[in-house]
């Protein structure tokens, strides 16, 4: 409650924790919390759950979780390196971001807890995670989009950063599609930029940066090899 009470002090909080990541998680919550009928109702009752709040994983949800999150406008964010490393299991996506009652939902990396800072090997691992949890594959664009616009849209920022319009902010990132022989090789055979993105995505690393912008400013250049 005092976190809800300091949550909602200001207009420019934001609130971030994990939700529903394991099942014993989910059952420790429960002997905690015997009264509230979900982890995220917990959340709920001490006035956490909100436009501005994040729950990282949400693994473990139910139908109901899911259009509370919709009706709240809170955002989860899918780690599939971690909850591949861990075990925890596979975020079910496209149950999040039903047509009928779409989830904001936006990619990380669960810092430390995953096995990638890249966002490349995040958006590969959340393709593997989308065959896992059900029949539909993550697109590349749409992984693109998620780990991109959708995430500056998940934290209220998209009137900033997230795509390249005028006006926004320019954090650009340049991407080698020949950074190791393997992805020069591949490279070669795509005939649309899906397919580019998605080689990007499943071949790439650290290695396929060139370049990095923020806010217009040149702060990494790969150095050229000699």
């Amino acid at each position: 409650e005092c976190a809800g009470a300091l949550f909602h002090s200001r207009d420019d909080l934001f609130m971030q924790t994990h939700l529903a990541e394991n099942e014993d998680e989910i059952a420790f919550v429960k002997t905690l919390f015997p009264e509230r009928s979900s982890y995220l109702d917990v959340y709920d009752k001490a006035g956490l759950v909100g436009p501005r709040a994040i729950f990282g994983h949400a693994i473990h949800m139910h139908e109901h979780d899911f259009q509370q999150c919709h009706d709240t406008q809170c955002t989860l964010a899918h780690c599939p390196t971690s909850n591949l490393f861990l075990g925890s299991g596979a975020f079910r996506l496209f149950d999040a971001v039903d047509p009928r009652r779409p989830v904001n939902v936006g990619l990380g990396t669960d810092i430390g807890a995953g096995t990638s800072f890249s966002l490349l090997s995040t958006m590969g691992e959340a393709y593997k995670v989308s065959l896992m949890a059900g029949k539909q594959r993550l697109h590349a664009i749409q992984a693109f989009w998620l780990a991109t616009a959708g995430a500056a849209q998940a934290l209220h920022l998209d009137d900033k950063i997230g795509t390249i319009a005028p006006g926004m902010e320019a954090d650009l990132c340049v991407l080698d599609p020949a950074a190791t022989p393997l992805l020069a090789l591949r490279t070669q055979e795509c005939t649309s930029m899906a397919d580019l993105l998605f080689v990007l995505m499943t071949l790439g690393d650290d290695r396929s940066v060139k370049a990095t912008w923020v806010d217009g400013r040149p702060v990494y250049v790969r150095p050229e090899a000699t």
